[in-house]
């Protein structure tokens, strides 16, 4: 103790500080950068691609085969959707994404770099094997947190709009009446399947993304990856996720629609799925959710990746 105090003293730090790092102080920097960064990013992403949203979402909760389909396919859900509600009918429902979009992806890449900041090397790497667990962590943090109740109200004001006497008149005025016929913790109704969902996108998307910058860095984290090449590793991601974990998300859809109380839980909703529906039924909404998450993808990560920068230039915490 006394060489350490001793060594404290010598380097000029007043004796009994040597054991204070201030590494915690960067780690919780890191972590805030990447909240306000992440939140811009959600709030620009989601204005961009919001309409795939609607159509994917529209395309799973129609649970009618054959001839009694309301949609043939993501071009014809377009096109009934403007026939009848116009273009602006397309985005029915961004109020309620915009609202959660930006807390989610606060959420998500703040968690991120805690995580990240805990567990890479003396480089600044991630191992695979943690690449891989950081995300999932993130992406359970951001399913609790944020992306739950968003993708609840989200998907129950897609739904309203296609019964035959919608009910919801705008934002408020359609969270009061979920709120208050649904009551408050249905908002988190398919919690268990969204935080499988989003702990597999999440893991899989920062695997990929993560593995395809240390192969185009070499091992240097200090090399600048480009942007567009940022761009192009976040739609490879995005791919790779949506092909990964769609069967969870049309479980997830269904058990937040407006018909949920059909199901017991999601092991019962996989199960009418499959039966009624057949194994086909887990892929729908597959073309317009991969146009949709393989461009959200590659935009979060762009715009994300230059907020960072930006944020390292003027934000020093090294």
């Amino acid at each position: 103790m006394d060489k350490d105090k001793s060594n404290a003293a010598s380097n000029g730090q007043p004796a009994g500080l040597e054991l204070i790092s201030p590494k915690p102080k960067s780690n919780w920097q890191k972590s805030l950068k990447g909240i306000i960064a992440g939140g811009i990013t959600g709030g620009l992403e989601i204005c961009i691609t919001f309409p795939t949203e609607y159509v994917k979402t529209q395309l799973q909760l129609d649970e009618r085969s054959g001839a009694l389909k309301r949609y043939t396919g993501p071009v014809n859900c377009v096109q009934v959707t403007v026939n009848e509600h116009g273009v602006r009918g397309l985005y029915r429902g961004l109020s309620v994404l915009l609202a959660g979009s930006i807390p989610k992806s606060a959420v998500r890449f703040g968690a991120f770099e805690q995580f990240k900041s805990l567990n890479v090397d003396e480089k600044g790497n991630l191992a695979p094997s943690k690449r891989a667990l950081c995300g999932m962590g993130a992406g359970v943090c951001e399913a609790i947190l944020a992306v739950t109740p968003m993708e609840t109200l989200k998907v129950k004001f897609i739904n309203d709009q296609t019964s035959a006497n919608p009910r919801f008149k705008g934002f408020y005025h359609g969270c009061s009446q979920i709120i208050r016929t649904y009551g408050f913790f249905s908002l988190w109704q398919g919690l268990t399947p969204t935080i499988l969902k989003q702990g597999s996108n999440q893991a899989i998307r920062f695997f990929v993304m993560e593995t395809l910058k240390n192969w185009y860095r070499d091992g240097d984290p200090n090399v600048k990856v480009p942007t567009l090449v940022v761009g192009s590793f976040g739609a490879i991601a995005g791919a790779a996720s949506v092909f990964g974990n769609t069967p969870i998300d049309v479980i997830k859809t269904r058990l937040q629609g407006l018909d949920a109380h059909k199901y017991k839980n999601t092991w019962d909703c996989a199960v009418k799925i499959y039966k009624h529906e057949g194994p086909r039924a887990f892929y729908k909404g597959t073309i317009p959710r991969l146009s949709r998450v393989c461009l959200d993808v590659a935009i979060t990560f762009m715009i994300y990746d230059s907020f960072m920068e930006m944020f390292n230039k003027i934000w020093k915490t090294d």
